[in-house]
């Protein structure tokens, strides 16, 4: 039996609240390529197919982002140049994460 002050227990590999707030600010959470696609991540209709790199940054305040751009690019080049992704299926499919670390992705 549960109660209300019990902390759901998260499944291996998902991001919880606790892992994000004990990251060391701006550092990287994960990082990965995928397919430009509708089964991947669909960022433009151009180049459909083509690789995607994506890098999961920890903010400065407990908070994250998910910036991608084109696989050829380094990981620090889609910091600083790539585009945020805002799509929650997105999100959720590059980094698998719990309903309050969802909450603290930067919009």
């Amino acid at each position: 039996m549960s109660t209300e002050h019990e902390i759901e227990e998260q499944p291996k590999g998902v991001l919880t609240i606790a892992e994000l707030q004990s990251m060391k600010p701006h550092s990287v959470i994960a990082t990965g390529t995928i397919a430009n696609s509708p089964e991947g991540v669909y960022m433009t209709r151009n180049d459909e197919g083509r690789l995607l790199r994506w890098v999961a940054k920890r903010g400065g305040i407990h908070d994250w982002a998910i910036y991608v751009s084109w696989a050829n690019h380094s990981e620090d080049y889609v910091m600083e140049q790539g585009d945020k992704v805002y799509s929650e299926e997105h999100i959720k499919k590059l980094v698998p994460c719990s309903i309050e670390a969802y909450d603290l992705y930067r919009r």
